[in-house]
């Protein structure tokens, strides 16, 4: 069976990697989370779940301060910009080097499980602007990973697999729903409030609710907190 690393941030768009990888495909799953530092940490505990409910084989919360490079509302006291999502300028939510860092860590950990496939729900239509999340970068990382592993010396094929690249919100809400993800188990905003519930301006909330309304839906997480 083929088996495959998904990175499972707790997030809306990794939910549906997730799903994608293991109703879809058929794959073998292994899953692993970054508590990094985010202010957002409530999303380790839906990625948690989220990897119980598409039974994971394993999963994994690797710890990486991220704080200690700084540079990012993120991982900082910098403030989160809210209701600024149609700007083109890579915002302060960039967390610099983030995927190359998380990416390098799930391959060690497919080397440890004998995966081939790296899963990550990168998007390029709404992903903010990062660099990190485009097609060359992650072609690029799937040829670094070859050549700088035991496994991809000895011949493994590995594949950095992004199943949303190309899709808008909605249409990765819709892929998800076709699937079975729960989408109130998922936590997307990067500045939610203490009790949890998303502040409904920063970027990640504006692409989740105009994804939900382009469906005629409502966010499930919004209906809950009402």
């Amino acid at each position: 069976m083929t088996k495959a690393v998904v990175l499972l941030s707790g997030g809306l768009d990794s939910a549906t990697a997730l799903a994608w990888a293991s109703k879809e495909q058929g794959w073998e799953c292994y899953t692993i989370a970054f508590d990094y530092g985010q202010r957002h940490r409530i999303e380790l505990k839906a990625s948690e779940e989220i990897a119980k409910a598409f039974a994971s084989k394993q999963h994994q919360v690797i710890a990486v301060d991220l704080q200690a490079i700084g540079g990012s509302s993120l991982t900082s006291d910098m403030d989160v910009p809210k209701d600024q999502a149609e700007t083109t300028a890579i915002p302060s939510t960039y967390v610099p080097a983030r995927n190359l860092i998380f990416l390098s860590l799930a391959s060690a950990f497919a080397e440890t499980v004998g995966a081939n496939k790296l899963v990550i729900g990168a998007n390029v239509v709404d992903y903010s602007g990062y660099p990190d999340c485009r097609p060359e970068f992650l072609d690029s990382f799937a040829r670094t990973v070859a050549l700088g592993t035991k496994a991809g010396v000895q011949g493994a094929d590995f594949e950095v697999v992004a199943p949303l690249l190309t899709l808008n919100k909605s249409d990765i809400i819709k892929l998800g729903l076709s699937l079975g993800v729960d989408y109130a188990m998922t936590r997307s905003c990067y500045d939610p409030k203490d009790d949890g519930t998303p502040c409904g301006h920063c970027d990640s909330c504006h692409f989740r609710n105009q994804g939900f309304a382009e469906l005629g839906r409502t966010d499930p997480l919004l209906s809950r907190s009402k």
